[in-house]
């Protein structure tokens, strides 16, 4: 079963899409974190649209012999068991056929679905847009899913690239690419991006107001 969200997820969520990834990355790079960011071709349907939330994974195959029938209710099944509150994150195992299309955006937006994100391809693109609805994919394909692809495990760990994501992580994507945040540190990392938010917010406006490069860095610590 799903882990019910601790209490302040949404919270959590609130103050991480407040963030960047570079930010939260120099910051798991200081910890000793490594193997969290994903692929770089995992791109941002809408460039201004970011995904932050609790993950819940799924993973699934490729099947020639199912039948239309039995791929779509495994799809709908995804799709009614995806969380509310949460950014659903598909391995799907394929770079042939997409993942996501309108009615399935449509599906999860109306449920409270945060975004997703896929290892695979995306369709319906202008519909989509138009939705507003957060989605991270690695390409385009006018190919369905349908009596060729079906689920095959929820809420178990998956690996996208080199990064292992399991349900209760936390991801953050923007335009800049997408990482994943071990749940046991997501305050620490939030606390701790906050203050270097806040450092850069100092860099930035002493740069413009004309400090050499190099006496900002050593006056700030950041750049």
């Amino acid at each position: 079963m799903t882990a019910a969200p601790a209490a302040s997820s949404s919270a959590l969520a609130a103050r991480l899409g407040c963030l960047y990834t570079g930010a939260v990355h120099d910051v798991l790079r200081g910890m000793g974190v490594d193997r969290f960011v994903l692929p770089s071709n995992l791109r941002p349907l809408d460039p201004s649209l970011k995904v932050a939330g609790p993950a819940w994974t799924v993973s699934g195959h490729i099947d020639t012999t199912i039948s239309r029938h039995d791929s779509l209710l495994g799809w709908t099944t995804l799709l009614s068991r995806a969380p509310s509150g949460h950014v659903v994150v598909c391995q799907p195992h394929n770079q042939s056929i997409a993942l996501m299309g309108e009615l399935s955006a449509e599906t999860l937006k109306n449920k409270g679905v945060l975004g997703y994100v896929v290892d695979g391809g995306c369709r319906d693109t202008d519909f989509i847009l138009e939705q507003r609805f957060p989605v991270f994919h690695s390409f385009f394909s006018p190919a369905d899913i349908a009596a060729r692809w079906c689920p095959d495990a929820f809420e178990q760990p998956i690996t996208i690239g080199e990064v292992t994501i399991r349900t209760g992580d936390w991801i953050l994507g923007d335009r800049d690419g997408v990482i994943a945040i071990p749940h046991e540190k997501i305050e620490a990392v939030l606390d701790e991006t906050e203050k270097v938010a806040a450092t850069e917010n100092q860099v930035r406006d002493a740069i413009r107001a004309g400090i050499d490069p190099v006496d900002a860095y050593l006056k700030y610590g950041k750049f």
